[in-house]
Parts: structure tokens; sequence; C-alpha cells
């Protein structure tokens, strides 16, 4: 009785835990759902609001809305193009790494770009715009460098697929269209269909075959003695056999 009392508690206690795991996981996992939705949302906003400020607003500020907006352009289509492509191919993975000691850099240029349009000097900043336009050009050239080898070098992997693949079904549809192979003769057709026949259980007799020999009885009894002549309708002489005795002559009066 005390060692059932003891299993079921363990099991509660199991299963206690094991609901305590999974409610856990769950909310993390709805947590990075929302926080992935949020930072998505507010990706959305900022961008939003940098194109308008790059057409509505002239001079200065629009100047830096558009460097801005085109510095997290190039960043975000390489990192998405970087990470969507390492799964398949590992020597994408130097690439990913150095395109994150570019990201260092870019969000560095990025907050300075943000602290730039709250600042009320805009002479200071109009000096400082062509060496920010500088540094932003290098990273997003660098970015589109990585972004486009990746592409370049996914596209060359499937042209070299797509170039063997070709060259298989090439072969292939060669093999098909040799029909030069003569088909089989009537003779080989016979043949194999007479040895699928000899293999039946009770062969029907053929007249061009061998005839079958007949059973020694049978044989003792149709055969005629040698040198012994039978006349047509004649009666055939009993059979005798060595260990039958002679018949004894009659007596006569």
């Amino acid at each position: 009785m005390e060692a059932a009392v003891l299993i079921m508690a363990l099991l509660f206690a199991a299963f206690v835990v094991l609901g305590v795991y999974m409610t856990v996981k769950a909310v993390g996992a709805a947590k990075r759902t929302v926080e992935r939705t949020v930072t998505q949302a507010r990706r959305t906003v900022e961008d939003t609001t940098l194109r308008a400020k790059s057409v509505a607003q002239p001079g200065v500020a629009g100047q830096l809305a558009q460097l801005r907006l085109s510095l997290r352009t190039s960043m975000r289509a390489t990192q998405e193009a970087l990470r969507a492509r390492v799964a398949e191919d590992a020597s994408l993975k130097e690439s990913l790494a150095l395109f994150e000691r570019l990201s260092g850099h870019g969000h560095e240029l990025d907050d300075e770009l943000r602290r730039m349009e709250r600042e009320p000097d805009r002479r200071t900043i109009a000096d400082r715009m062509p060496e920010l336009r500088e540094r932003t050009e290098r990273i997003t050239r660098s970015a589109d460098s990585l972004r486009w080898a990746a592409r370049d070098r996914a596209r060359q992997f499937a042209d070299d697929e797509l170039a063997s693949l070709s060259e298989q079904i090439e072969m292939e549809s060669g093999a098909l269209r040799d029909w030069s192979v003569k088909a089989p003769t009537a003779g080989a057709s016979a043949s194999a269909s007479a040895s699928w026949d000899d293999l039946s259980d009770d062969p029907a007799p053929t007249s061009s075959g061998p005839s079958s020999s007949p059973r020694p009885g049978a044989a003792a009894q149709h055969e005629p003695a040698a040198g012994a002549p039978q006349a047509l309708g004649a009666a055939k002489p009993p059979v005798t056999y060595p260990w039958q005795k002679a018949p004894r002559p009659e007596a006569t009066s």
C-alpha cells in the first residue's frame, strides 16, 4: 500500500514538473513572438518616417534621413541574404562573421546620424555631411558586395546543378531513342517457350519428340519370340517363368 502511494506521489510530481516546464516554454515562445512583432512594427514605422523625412524635409534634415534609410536598407538586406543561405552553404559563415563586424560600424553610424537629426546647429552638420556621406557609402558598398557575392555564389551552384541535370537528361534521351537493337527472333522465342513448357508437371506428348520407352512387362507381353512368326489372330503362348514346374505328361491307356 505504501509503495502504491509513493508511486502515485512520484507520478503526480512528475506531471507537475512537466506542466511547469511546458508552461515556461510556451510563455517564452509567446514572448519571443511578441518581441519579434514589436521589433518589426517599430522598424516599419521608423522606415516610413525616414522616407517621409527624406522627401518632405529639405536641406540637412532630409539628407540625414536619406543616409539613414539607405544604410538601414542595405544592412538589413545583406543580413537576411546571408542568414538565409548560411544553412545551405557552410562557407558563408566567414562572410557572416565579417558582416557582423561591419554591422557594428553600421550601428555606430546610424546612432550618430540619429543624434545629428536632433542637433540644432545646422551649420556644423552641413560641414560634416561629406564625411558622413562618405562613411555611409563605404559601409553600404561593403554590405552590397557581400550580398551580391552570396547571390552570385548561389546562382553559380544552381547553374552547375542545372548543367549536370541537363547532361544526364540528354544521355537518357539518347538511350531511349536507340531503337537499333534487334528484337528477338521467332526461333529464340520458340526455344524460350519450350524451355518454360518443359517445366510443366504433365507435359503433353508431341509428334516430333522421341517416343517413350515401354514398360518391361508390356514389352514381354507384346513382342513375339525370336524366330517364331505369329499368324494374324493366333493365340499368344503363355508366359513361363524359371521357377514354375514343368507340366506332367498325361498317361495313355
